[in-house]
């Protein structure tokens, strides 16, 4: 009904909860008391001279003994301003306070407050509707045109409250737009969490315990108000309704922020800006969020922002990301996600973090389907470059890079750390399996370590791999060899025009793996094509397939090594043998980044029979169990390395003599590491047309610095000088 009604005054800020959802024997006050601490000592009536006192400072209200305080009350701090309904006001002294150069006074001037509580030296100065809010202690609240707080609110969780209908129940629409993986928000939700429910939408039982979870861990009652933690600073802003802020928190700007949870604390405040727009959704702790953003049916993980008119539509954004300057719509994005580049455009995806959009990106472009049930699914360190459009549907293998092109078709690449290239001239699809090793071992060994270094997180309930060599990447290697081994054979053997077709799978796979093993002259001039990677009748060309096999084969060599090593390091007492007694398995060969946290299919498959079983029946012990598989995790990492090792070794179990074959691989293998992040580095110093736009060398130096001055080479350095000493000590153990 959307027209202006006429009530009786006496309904000014009374009967919040309606009669008919409040329980026997309950006032309407009952949940806010359960909000509200009392102040020591309590509150009490106003005396007469503090009443005549709030008469002459032009204060009115409806019911003077409704305006409850403490004994440290000093009536001359509030002047023109009106109260209606129970108003209790905590400590109130003629003291200033401060936030950064602001200072105004305590005390409230020219608002109009309704059945609120008020904490201790607050300033509330031309706020001109404030209604069914608790304000903590010295907060300041300036220039608000509204601020109030409905019986049915639910801070951007996705329940429905005591007798409303499912219509008005908030869902996310993520990974496509025809909201058939939809999820619901709920202020503790993580990347695992809607990964979970988003995926496994075939699982029935799942889904439908995992709604019930959700609905049971909020009250449904009606009659919760808003709140604001502890000095929070509240100012010059139009609309905020049904919102919940934490402490230290600061506002400024604000046009609309409705239906919200925003997490902040001393060690983690969150701030929101100028022109910003925020309606349905849950903020974390340390986020920022400035400069006319909009953002509508969402979730903004912990130390995350959104900058410059970004727009965050039905999607989840995890920890440590930054969006601005672009559109992002119906999307599950994994922590560590950068996308600050102008015309950038991400809809209807699953990008699994440590992942970096560029400018003029499109990535789930619509336009080779009628329907809007498409997807895009990109594993850890996805980077599509320059102006780089991408169809739906389309799926990456951790660490692609997307050359700057219009790709036309759908394409499944499962070749981790490639490099794509839509080669026109030529009419073919080009794929350089391993660049990053080959080529940028700058970039792919600064991930690790920048990723990590930006997480400043205090509240890390989102489990994160950082290290860019886990057991998922390691997985997309193998399975890359495999290709490179398969594919390779077919084309030695149609270049001798044997035909392939007669030969099965495992026999071309043991000849490939036989070329590839061989001289590399036998490949150099050899055209190997991939199969079933785009969706289309032209030619998909595997560049250097060679080398991308022998840096494939010293990331498996790396990966079990160091693992290993960390292994022997944490445990002076064992030997190779009872090493091998620890950790031999058999491989697990499937595992899933669920949210960041990496785990082994099998335990993510009982945890979701235990939910669809209702052995777990809470978020948190949802929560638990990612806690105990991350405590776990290490291990499980080592026992997969020890089980690759043995591969690489062929052999059951490891030897003395395989142990300190792979210490030897693994000291040539960080070297390499070591210096070709110095070379990749330095190209860039060695670029004559970078060097264009400077006078001389001195000014270049002056400008980004010498290479030998890079901290990270400078680090990297000395990290492989910590581990060949490491090296050096371990082949002594047996």
């Amino acid at each position: 009904m959307d027209k202006v009604l006429i009530l009786q005054p006496d309904e000014m800020g009374r009967n919040f909860i309606p009669s008919a959802y409040l329980p026997e024997e309950k006032d309407e006050y009952y949940l806010r008391n359960k909000q509200v601490k009392p102040p020591e000592g309590g509150w009490r009536h106003l005396h007469s001279d503090e009443v005549e006192r709030l008469v002459k400072n032009n204060n009115t209200s409806d019911n003077w003994d409704k305006i409850l305080v403490t004994d440290q009350f000093d009536p001359r701090q509030i002047k023109n301003t009106r109260f209606f309904g129970l108003v209790r006001i905590g400590c109130l002294r003629n003291v200033i306070l401060q936030h950064h150069d602001l200072r105004v006074p305590a005390g409230i001037t020219n608002s109009l407050i309704i059945s609120c509580d008020i904490g201790d030296d607050v300033a509330i100065h031309d706020v001109h509707y404030l209604s069914h809010f608790i304000i903590g202690d010295m907060c300041m609240l300036l220039n608000i045109n509204e601020m109030h707080t409905t019986n049915h609110a639910k801070f951007g969780n996705g329940i429905i409250k005591d007798g409303e209908s499912e219509s008005v129940r908030t869902w996310l629409d993520l990974m496509n737009e025809t909201g058939c993986r939809k999820v619901l928000p709920f202020d503790d939700m993580i990347p695992a969490d809607a990964y979970l429910w988003a995926k496994y939408k075939d699982d029935i039982a799942l889904q439908s315990n995992l709604k019930r979870i959700t609905q049971d861990s909020i009250d449904s009652k009606r009659g919760y108000y808003g709140t604001t933690g502890r000095h929070c600073v509240i100012k010059n802003s139009h609309i905020l309704k049904d919102v919940k802020i934490g402490d230290h928190c600061y506002i400024k700007g604000a046009n609309k922020l409705k239906n919200l949870t925003i997490k902040s604390s001393e060690h983690e405040p969150t701030q929101i800006g100028e022109g910003v727009e925020l309606v349905n959704g849950i903020i974390g702790y340390g986020c920022h969020i400035f400069y006319g953003c909009k953002a509508v049916k969402f979730v903004l993980g912990n130390n995350s922002s959104l900058k410059y008119g970004a727009r965050l539509i039905n999607s989840l954004l995890g920890d440590n990301s930054t969006i601005s300057c672009c559109e992002v719509l119906n999307n599950l994005i994994f922590p560590s996600h950068e996308q600050h580049h102008n015309n950038s455009f991400l809809v209807a995806a699953v990008v699994m973090g440590q992942s970096n959009m560029a400018a003029g990106a499109t990535i789930g472009s619509n336009h080779n389907s009628r329907a809007n049930d498409n997807e895009i699914q990109a594993g850890r360190g996805f980077w599509p470059g320059l102006c780089t459009s991408v169809k739906h549907s389309c799926r990456f293998a951790s660490f692609t890079l997307l050359s700057k092109a219009d790709y036309p078709a759908e394409l499944n690449i499962p070749l981790p750390f490639s490099l794509l290239n839509n080669n026109v001239s030529k009419d073919r699809l080009e794929i350089m399996p391993a660049y990053w090793w080959l080529y940028n071992m700058y970039a792919l060994a600064r991930n690790s370590w920048k990723f990590q270094n930006r997480d400043k997180r205090v509240h890390k309930i989102q489990n994160v791999e950082f290290d860019t060599f886990a057991p998922d990447t390691i997985e997309e290697v193998i399975t890359g060899k495999r290709l490179l081994e398969l594919w390779t054979a077919k084309a030695v053997l149609s270049h001798g025009e044997a035909k392939t077709t007669t030969i099965n799978e495992k026999a071309l796979i043991n000849k490939g793996r036989e070329i590839l093993n061989s001289d590399r002259n036998m490949t150099e001039n050899l055209e190997v094509e991939g199969e079933n990677l785009e969706n289309s009748k032209r030619k998909v060309v595997i560049l250097k397939p060679y080398q991308a096999y022998q840096a494939y084969n010293d990331i498996l060599w790396h990966y079990s090594a160091k693992n290993l090593i960390e292994y022997m390091n944490s445990h002076p007492e064992e030997s190779v043998a009872t090493m091998g007694e620890k950790l031999k398995n058999r491989r697990q060969t499937e595992w899933v980044n669920l949210g960041g946290q990496i785990m082994q299919k099998n335990d993510l498959d009982k945890l979701r029979t235990d939910i669809g079983k209702g052995k777990i029946n809470t978020w948190d012990e949802i929560h638990n169990r990612y806690d105990r598989l991350w405590k776990r995790y290490n291990l499980d990492k080592q026992k997969h390395a020890y089980s690759i090792l043995c591969e690489l070794c062929e052999t059951d179990t490891l030897s003395v003599e395989h142990w300190k074959r792979a210490l030897d691989r693994a000291h040539i293998i960080q070297q390499y590491i070591c210096d070709h992040v110095y070379l990749s580095r330095k190209k860039d110093y060695d670029n004559p047309f970078r060097q264009a736009t400077f006078r001389n060398d001195d000014e270049m130096k002056a400008a980004i610095g010498s290479i030998d001055d890079n901290s990270f080479i400078i680090q990297v350095r000395q990290e492989t000088n910590d581990i060949h000493k490491v090296i050096a000590e371990m082949k002594k153990r047996e």
